[in-house]
């Protein structure tokens, strides 16, 4: 029941990621390795310093993250935790929900489920495609979400980037960096990469225990359906 109200929740929520002026633009295609850990961890990072201030992930708590990426709770504690300073709790944000609306428009939605929902290519070519726009309150627009009211929370790592028209031999609009970022394209894609690997585990945490046990299940399954075939020829040999 929890889960059912908390997926409820989230979608009443993301009003400001669902919208019929998402565009049909071609999303990227992402590898999702929830076994590597210490992209799970980068990616944390990101998440607490760059989306935290804003959107939550009430969802998912501290403790949770330390035991299932094998973190100390004192790391935890040190490079995660800003907003309490109890490992149990949850991760949400100290933004009140009226002011957030007074600055943005909307209130910005919980993203625990978001890659759930939207799917990780969406989230992914969402956050790489944010370019200048001066019509906009924020000063920037996105080519997956046209018109969103959220800035562009990667633009110190990524750099700013302007809109080219015209585009590919397709007409589908491409972007360009007009001023450099902290990062290479190539180190920004793999942060990039980590925040949405971290967002694809937090929407169900429990893709870990899964993949660890589904192979022993599956061997299970098959020896018991050898042992069951052998059964039923002995209980049905006599019978003609």
């Amino acid at each position: 029941m929890k889960k059912v109200i908390a997926c409820l929740l989230f979608l009443i929520s993301s009003t400001t990621l669902v919208s019929a002026s998402e565009s049909n633009y071609p999303l990227d295609k992402v590898n999702i390795d929830l076994n590597n850990k210490d992209s799970l961890y980068r990616g944390a990072k990101i998440f607490v310093h760059r989306c935290l201030t804003c959107h939550s992930a009430q969802y998912m708590r501290y403790n949770r993250v330390a035991k299932d990426l094998g973190l100390d709770e004192e790391d935890v504690k040190k490079h995660l935790m800003f907003t309490t300073d109890k490992i149990g709790d949850p991760m949400t944000i100290t933004m009140r929900p009226e002011d957030s609306k007074k600055w943005f428009g909307v209130t910005p939605p919980d993203l625990t489920l978001v890659t759930r929902y939207k799917g990780a290519e969406w989230l992914h070519t969402y956050l790489r495609t944010f370019y200048l726009d001066p019509k906009r309150p924020n000063g920037v627009n996105n080519l997956v979400f046209k018109d969103t009211a959220m800035p562009n929370p990667l633009w110190s790592l990524q750099g700013w980037q302007t809109l080219i028209e015209k585009g590919d031999k397709k007409g589908t609009p491409e972007l360009k960096v007009s001023e450099p970022g902290s990062m290479t394209p190539k180190e920004f894609e793999v942060a990039l990469d980590d925040l949405v690997n971290f967002l694809a585990y937090a929407g169900e945490p429990a893709q870990l225990e899964r993949q660890k046990y589904g192979p022993k299940v599956l061997f299970f399954l098959a020896i018991f359906c050898v042992v069951t075939y052998l059964l039923k020829k002995e209980y049905w040999k006599d019978v003609h």
